[in-house]
């Protein structure tokens, strides 16, 4: 599974309902999307470095997927699909699609827009 930000929020908050559905999980991944935005948020906390140590401590557990030519495509294709369908979603959200459908991974996130995207399976909880 790949995170979404609201995802890794949720672990930051120790959400157990997060926390189970990770630990269920065959494999996990973050998209360089969500450890930058991540950190941007950090940026406005009032306990950054809480954030930072959390963050710290899973990249050393959760690989970072990075975008390469592959991604662009799926990137292209889903948000030239998205346009032709009326159903636009955030950009950086089109990088994390791009990631899931190429590493075949679902999204965790609480954000539904990602079922506008075919071709990749959402998972709340």
């Amino acid at each position: 599974m790949i995170l979404d930000t609201n995802a890794l929020t949720a672990l930051a908050a120790r959400d157990p309902a997060i926390i189970a559905k990770l630990e269920a999980a065959d494999s996990l991944a973050f998209s360089f999307i969500c450890v930058a935005e991540f950190q941007y948020g950090l940026l406005g906390s009032n306990r950054p470095e809480a954030g930072h140590e959390l963050l710290r401590i899973m990249s050393t557990r959760i690989p970072t997927l990075y975008p390469d030519s592959s991604t662009s495509d799926h990137y292209a294709a889903i948000a030239h699909d998205l346009k032709r369908r009326g159903r636009p979603i955030p950009q950086n959200d089109i990088w994390t699609a791009a990631l899931s459908r190429q590493h075949q991974l679902p999204v965790v996130s609480r954000d539904r827009h990602f079922d506008f995207v075919t071709g990749i399976e959402r998972v709340s909880w």
